[in-house]
């Protein structure tokens, strides 16, 4: 695990960008069959279970469109086939 250590009585500003979750992504990516509304995921990582989530999800009428960045996802299970 990283850690970041701090020396000195300077008080501490800036951002921290944290990296989106796979554990997290994944059912949320499964709960879009639940409805036929569009369900739009950000930060989420880009990573090969993700992808393989996306193709499952396809071949069962959901459409997929990720953004430019890659890390912004719709999904849209209006159809479901099966």
């Amino acid at each position: 695990m990283d850690a970041i250590r701090i020396h000195g009585g300077v008080p501490l500003n800036g951002e921290i960008a944290i990296s989106g979750a796979k554990n997290a992504a994944l059912p949320l990516m499964a709960a879009c069959l639940l409805s036929d509304e569009p369900l739009v995921l950000s930060n989420v990582p880009v990573l090969a279970d993700i992808k393989t989530m996306a193709r499952l999800l396809e071949q069962h009428g959901a459409s997929i469109e990720p953004t430019d960045d890659g890390h912004t996802v719709t999904l849209h299970a209006s159809s479901i086939t099966s």
